[in-house]
């Protein structure tokens, strides 16, 4: 028996009624996630380079241990476990992972984490997320076309499952950018700049990087490999869940793309309206006007 409206949402309403239906289950499988010394938490907002940074992390770890790369998975969450609806998933978050350090997925700001662990964030424009949001839900949580940029603000602002709104997690990041324990970094400079973050990841994961595991983990970041293999990468356990208590089983979306998300189409008022939310919240504690002078400064 089907939850929700029986289908893909054609209205905001809807993908709330929709959300609240897939969260309404009893777990078999399920336990919760228990803290162990070195484990990382890869922890970029929705839209931001979170799959990118999940397959470089798993890469470079089983390169490490095995000599070679792994793409013997349906779904990346299940290597690097998301916290944040593992409930939902009834997944069990003690599984034992593949190679060390563990690694886990999440969307939310450092004050809803545990403390003592290690953090991997990329932060990406608002404008860009905005566009990259309504281009992944649409033919996954709402009908093609059902639902404008227009009208995408309130799911926007709801941020990915269990996360936090753009602009909290971006200041309780950008507080910790000097902190042993985060690697931040911007997701347009890591996309530039992959062989240097793939460094830089290795450093700070304790992986010795060698020029075969660099090449290696380079050619499986590539946008050309991941669109290749996409279906690695489209949150086959959601939509598993998805079709078993709301029917749904078309789904029209992908997460990676061979071009990259535009945000030249973010209709000028939603840019106002995000803008406005960028001058109240962000300039008057990091003193950026935008999003360019804040990575600029960030430096990477």
């Amino acid at each position: 028996m089907t939850a929700g409206v029986g289908r893909r949402a054609r209205t905001i309403e809807e993908i709330g009624q929709n959300l609240m239906a897939l969260q309404a289950v009893e777990p078999v499988n399920y336990r919760a996630y228990e803290p162990q010394a070195g484990d990382v938490f890869i922890t970029s907002w929705a839209k931001s380079g979170t799959t990118m940074m999940q397959q470089m992390f798993h890469q470079l770890r089983m390169g490490a241990a095995t000599g070679k790369g792994d793409m013997d998975f349906d779904d990346i969450s299940r290597m690097t476990p998301w916290e944040d609806v593992a409930l939902q998933n009834d997944f069990d978050m003690t599984v034992e992972q593949r190679a060390s350090p563990r690694g886990f997925k999440s969307h939310r700001e450092y004050e809803r984490l545990p403390a003592g662990m290690r953090y991997v964030v990329t932060l990406r424009d608002p404008h860009q997320t905005y566009a990259s949001f309504h281009r992944f839900f649409e033919g996954y949580l709402f009908e093609p076309g059902s639902i404008s940029l227009d009208e995408s603000m309130p799911l926007w602002l709801m941020g990915g499952p269990g996360g936090c709104d753009y602009y909290t997690h971006l200041l309780s990041w950008w507080a910790r950018r000097d902190e042993p324990d985060t690697l931040l970094a911007s997701y347009r400079w890591v996309v530039k700049n992959r062989p240097a973050m793939i460094r830089m990841l290795a450093d700070f994961m304790g992986i010795e990087l060698t020029g075969e595991l660099a090449a290696l983990v380079e050619d499986m970041t590539s946008r050309e490999f991941m669109y290749a293999h996409k279906d690695k990468f489209n949150h086959q356990m959601i939509c598993d869940s998805m079709t078993a208590r709301l029917g749904i089983t078309d789904f029209e979306s992908t997460k990676v793309h061979d071009v990259g998300s535009d945000a030249k189409v973010v209709p000028p008022a939603i840019v106002e309206q995000i803008d406005a939310m960028w001058a109240e919240r962000v300039t008057p504690v990091t003193g950026h006007r935008n999003f360019a002078e804040l990575a600029a400064e960030l430096g990477r």
